[in-house]
C-alpha cells in the first residue's frame, strides 16, 4: 500500500501524552494512575490508559486510590465514575458481583 494512504499517527498522540502523569517516583503517582485508568475506561481507551500508567485495570496495588475515587464519586453523585470505580474494585476482587 502506498504510504500516502497510511496514517502515521492513526490513533492520535501516544498514551503518555493523552494521560499526563507525574513521575513514577512521585507520591501521587498511584492516585493519578488510578484516575487515568478510570478515565480511560470512561472514554473507551482502557488499553491506552494501561499502557500510559503501567498498571492493568483491576490492579490490586491501586485499590486504596480507587476506593478514595469511589468515595469522591459518591460524594459528587457522579454515577458513571462510581460505576467505573466499582467495576475496578470487582475486577481486583474487592467487591462481590
Amino acid at each position: 500500500m502506498s504510504r500516502a494512504f497510511v496514517s502515521e499517527d492513526q490513533d492520535g498522540p501516544s498514551p503518555r501524552l493523552r494521560y499526563p502523569l507525574p513521575p513514577p517516583d512521585d507520591p501521587g503517582f498511584r492516585d493519578a494512575a488510578a484516575r487515568a485508568l478510570l478515565h480511560g475506561a470512561n472514554i473507551g481507551d482502557s488499553i491506552g490508559a494501561e499502557e500510559a500508567t503501567g498498571y492493568l485495570f483491576g490492579d490490586r496495588r491501586l485499590v486504596p486510590s480507587v476506593r478514595r475515587l469511589l468515595e469522591q464519586a459518591r460524594a459528587e453523585e457522579n454515577d458513571r465514575y462510581e460505576q467505573l470505580a466499582e467495576r475496578f474494585l470487582r475486577k481486583a476482587g474487592e467487591l462481590d458481583d
